[in-house]
C-alpha cells in the first residue's frame, strides 16, 4: 500500500509496505479481547466534522511547536524541498504513439505540467518539452485545488485522453476527456463527477465506464460493481448495463485488447483483494475463463499468460506458487469451450527457488521479459517466442540493487520501430537512478538519463544480513551505514518495514535520508519480512490473516539482531511504517516497547474492530480477516494497537501522521489512536495534513515540511543530544 518516496521517509501509496533476551509484552499471546461496548472517541471518524477537524488543528499546532524547535528543522526542510524540485531529477515517461509524455513538478509549478516530446527530444541534456496542461493554471482558474491522478488515452492516435483530478489528493477523482492536440477539455465530451470511477474506451465514441451510478451500485469496499456501455452524447443515466459483480466484491473491471488481429473484450469481478473471476466476449456469449481464483491471468497476441499464487495441478502435473505460465491462446480457449483445461500443454516461463521469485513480468512484441528477485536482488530475464517455442536469456544489468523495465512497444503499431525497446531503470541505497534503452536479445543498453548523486557517499556502505525469526525463519534485511560508523551500539538507526500485500521492500536511492539521516550519522535498516512479496507468493500468504503476527515477529526479530550486533540500541532505535507498515510499528511497539526509542506511524490501519467499516477497508479483508466473524476476531484483537493500548505501561514516544484526505485508510485509525494515547498519559505527537490523500501530500512543499516534521522528531528522539519530547504531553482536547 506504500512505500518511502525518492526524497526520504514520507510514504507514497501504492493500489499504493530478525537476537538478545530481551523482556516482552507478549501482546500476541494474550487473550482475546471482547469488543468494546463503546468507542469513546468514534466521533473522530466524522472526516469533516467541525469538532474533529478543531481536534486535529490543537494537535496540529502542539506538534509542530515541538519539532520546530530542533534547530535544524528549517534547514532540513528547505534542503528537502530542493532536492524534490530539483531539474536533475530523471523525468519518467510514458510512450503514447511518437510522444513522450511526463508530469513534472518543481517549485514554479507545485501542481505540476503535463508535457512531452518525442524520443529524440527526451535523448537530449535539457529537452525542450511541449506543455499539455497546465495543472497549475487550471486549479487557479477553477478555484479548485487540483491533483494529478493521470491519464487514460485512446491509441494508435492519442488524441483524446481521459484525465483524472482528484481534489487534494482523494483516490475519488473527476474524469474529464482532453484533446492533447487542441490542449483543451472537449466541450460536451466524456465528463465524470468526483468517485472511485474506472473508463475504458471500447472506440473514440464508446467506452465501458464504471463509477458511481446512484444506490447499490458499489461494493461494500467503495469501489463501483456495475459497468456501463456509454455511447458519446448519451446520458449517462442512459448507459447500458452489461456486468455486474456482487456488493461484497471488492470491485468489477472491462478490459479491451485492441490488438489488430487479436482484439478481445471482457469483464472481471475481484470477489476479495486475492481471487478473481473473468469472462470472455466469445461471440454472443460470455464465456468463463478457466483459471484457479488466485491466479492472474492475461492475453499476449496468440498466447495466454498466467501467474500462480498458489499451487495448481494441471494435466498430471503440479506447478508450484509464483510460477508464470504460457499457452497458444487458441489452445487455451479451445480447452476451456470443451471443458478440459487438464489437457493443455503450459510452458513454464519461470519456475521459483526458495531463493529466486518473480517480481513481474512484461512483453515487448515477441518476448517476454521477467524481473525477478534472487535474495532481494533485481534480476532480468527473457523468454523469446521464434517459430512456436520459447528460448530463455539472462540478461546482464548492474547490480545488487533494483530494477524496473517498462516496454515501450505500442501493439495497436503494425510497424513499430520500438516494437522489441524497454526502458530499464536501476538504483540502490548508494546509487542514484539511471535511465537506459534497452532492445530484447541484446545486451547493449543506450544510456539515457542519469541522476546526479545528492550526497557524498564516500566511506558509506551497505550490507545484506539476516536475523532468526521466533519460529525460526531466516529474515533478510538491508543496513546503510553512514561513513565513519561502527557497531558500539550507539547509532541513532531507523527501522523501515512493510509486511503485507506481496508488496517487496527493495533497495532505493534517497536522496533526503542522505542529506537529513546519514550525513548525520544515521543508519537506515529495511526489514523484508514476511507479508510482503520478497521471496515470492509463499512469503506473502505465510503472513496472511490468523498468521499475521508473524509479520510482527519478524519485524521485532530484526530489532533484536540490530541489538545484539551492536549496530544500535533501544534508546537509538527508531521504526517506521506507513499503511499496513504504520499497522506493524503500531502493533510492535505495543508489543515489544523496551525495543525502541521512537516510532513514526504514517496514514496507518490501526482500529483492527473497525477497519472494514471505513472506507476501501472491506477490501482488505482477504489480508486480515473480517473482525465480525468470532473466529476472526479472535486473533485480530490479539494485535489490533487500538485495542490493546494500555494505561500505566513505558511506551517509546509516537508521531502520527495522516491526510484528511486519505480516502483509502481512514484518518481516524490515527486519531483514534493518538487521542486515546494521550489520555492514557503516553507521549504521543499527531500531525493531520488537510490535503494530500493516501500520500500524505498533495505538492513538494507539503511533502517536504512533512519530512521535515518526520527527521526532526527522529532526531530529538534518537539523536546524541537528542532533545526528547516531554513525557508529559499536554492536555489533550475533551472528548
Amino acid at each position: 500500500m506504500f512505500q518511502p518516496d525518492a526524497a526520504g521517509a514520507a510514504p507514497a501509496p501504492d493500489r499504493s509496505l530478525a537476537a538478545p533476551a530481551v523482556a516482552s509484552n507478549a501482546a500476541s499471546n494474550s487473550a482475546p479481547m471482547a469488543p468494546a461496548a463503546e468507542d469513546p472517541w468514534l466521533w473522530l471518524e466524522d472526516v469533516q466534522g467541525e469538532r474533529a477537524l478543531a481536534w486535529a488543528r490543537e494537535r496540529n499546532g502542539a506538534t509542530r511547536e515541538r519539532l520546530q524547535a530542533w534547530p535544524e528543522f528549517a534547514g532540513t526542510r528547505d534542503a528537502l524541498r530542493a532536492i524534490l524540485d530539483s531539474r536533475a531529477r530523471i523525468p519518467s515517461v510514458v510512450r503514447r504513439g511518437t510522444w513522450f509524455y511526463n508530469f513534472w513538478q518543481d517549485a514554479t509549478h507545485p501542481r505540476g505540467l503535463l508535457r512531452r516530446a518525442t524520443l529524440n527530444e527526451y535523448r537530449q541534456p535539457e529537452p525542450r518539452w511541449e506543455t499539455v496542461l497546465d495543472l497549475d493554471a487550471l486549479a487557479r482558474a477553477e478555484g479548485e485545488n487540483w491533483v494529478w491522478g493521470g491519464a487514460n488515452c485512446l491509441g494508435p492516435e492519442y488524441r483524446r485522453c481521459m484525465i483524472s483530478l482528484s481534489r487534494g489528493g482523494a483516490d475519488a477523482k473527476v474524469l474529464r476527456e482532453f484533446d492533447v492536440v487542441d490542449r483543451a477539455f472537449v466541450s460536451g465530451g466524456f465528463n465524470l463527477p468526483e468517485a472511485k470511477s474506472a473508463f475504458t474506451w471500447i472506440d473514440a465514441d464508446t467506452a465501458f465506464v464504471a463509477t458511481d451510478f446512484g444506490a447499490g451500485s458499489m461494493t461494500d469496499s467503495g469501489y463501483p460493481r456495475v459497468i456501463k456501455r456509454w455511447k458519446r452524447g448519451q446520458p449517462l443515466r442512459d448507459a447500458q448495463t452489461v456486468f455486474e459483480g456482487q456488493p461484497r466484491d471488492v470491485s468489477a473491471w472491462a478490459w479491451v485488447d485492441r490488438t489488430p488481429g487479436f482484439e478481445r473484450t471482457g469483464f472481471g469481478r475481484s470477489v476479495d483483494f486475492w481471487r478473481s473471476e473473468m469472462v470472455l466476449l466469445d461471440g454472443e456469449r460470455r464465456l468463463p475463463l478457466a483459471k484457479p481464483a488466485d491466479a492472474r491471468l492475461a492475453f499476449w497476441r496468440t498466447h495466454v499468460v498466467m501467474d500462480l499464487k498458489s499451487h495448481w495441478t494441471a494435466g498430471g502435473r503440479t506447478w508450484p506458487a509464483g510460477t508464470l505460465l504460457a499457452a497458444p491462446a487458441g489452445d487455451y480457449l479451445a480447452a476451456v469451450r470443451a471443458g478440459k483445461l487438464d489437457a493443455l500443454d503450459w510452458t513454464a516461463l519461470f519456475t521459483p527457488t526458495p531463493t529466486r521469485s518473480l517480481r513481474g513480468w512484461s512483453t515487448t512484441r515477441t518476448t517476454v521479459l521477467l524481473s525477478v528477485l534472487d535474495d532481494v536482488t533485481g534480476k532480468l530475464e527473457e523468454q523469446r517466442l521464434h517459430d512456436g517455442r520459447w528460448t530463455r536469456r539472462e540478461v546482464r544489468t548492474p547490480s545488487p540493487g533494483t530494477l524496473s523495465v517498462s516496454p515501450l512497444h505500442d501493439p495497436l503499431l503494425a510497424d513499430d520501430p520500438l516494437q522489441e525497446a524497454y526502458l530499464l531503470s536501476y538504483t540502490d541505497f548508494l546509487t542514484p537512478d539511471s535511465l537506459a534503452l534497452g532492445r530484447a536479445g541484446s545486451d547493449m543498453r543506450e544510456p539515457l538519463k542519469a541522476r546526479p548523486a545528492f550526497f557524498d557517499a564516500e566511506g558509506m556502505r551497505v550490507e545484506q544480513l539476516f536475523a532468526t525469526s521466533k519460529d525460526g525463519t531466516r529474515v533478510p534485511y538491508f543496513v546503510v551505514w553512514p561513513r565513519g560508523a561502527r557497531a558500539d551500539g550507539e547509532n541513532p538507526t531507523l527501522l523501515y518495514g512493510y509486511g503485507g500485500f506481496r508488496v517487496p521492500q527493495l533497495p532505493w536511492y534517497s536522496a533526503g535520508f542522505g542529506t537529513a539521516w546519514y550525513a548525520r550519522g544515521g543508519v537506515l535498516v529495511v526489514a523484508n519480512i514476511r507479508g510482503g512479496g520478497e521471496y515470492g507468493p509463499g512469503w506473502h500468504q505465510a503472513a496472511l490473516r490468523e498468521n499475521k503476527q508473524k509479520s510482527y515477529d519478524d519485524f521485532a526479530a530484526v530489532a533484536e539482531d540490530l541489538i545484539a550486533r551492536r549496530i544500535t540500541s533501544p534508546h537509538r532505535l527508531g521504526i517506521q511504517g506507513g499503511s499496513n507498515g504504520g499497522l506493524l510499528v503500531g502493533a510492535v511497539m505495543l508489543q515489544r516497547p523496551e525495543l525502541f526509542g521512537a516510532v513514526v506511524c504514517s496514514v496507518p490501519l490501526l482500529d483492527m474492530q473497525r477497519y472494514h467499516r471505513l472506507l476501501a477497508g472491506a477490501s482488505w479483508m482477504a489480508e486480515y480477516g473480517n473482525p465480525d466473524k468470532p473466529e476472526d476476531w479472535a486473533f485480530i484483537s490479539r494485535y489490533s494497537p487500538y485495542q490493546n493500548v494500555r494505561a500505566g505501561t513505558k511506551l517509546p514516544t509516537v508521531l502520527f501522521t495522516t491526510s484528511t484526505r486519505d480516502d483509502r485508510v481512514h484518518p481516524g485509525h490515527a486519531r483514534k489512536m493518538a487521542a486515546r494515547m494521550l489520555e492514557q498519559g503516553h507521549a504521543a505527537l499527531y500531525y493531520e495534513n488537510m490535503e494530500g490523500g493516501h500520500g500524505g501530500a498533495a505538492d513538494n512543499a507539503q511533502r517536504a515540511d512533512l519530512l521535515a516534521l518526520e527527521f526532526a522528531f527522529l532526531w530529538q528522539q534518537l539523536g546524541p543530544k537528542r532533545a526528547r519530547v516531554p513525557a508529559e504531553p499536554p492536555r489533550p482536547a475533551t472528548r
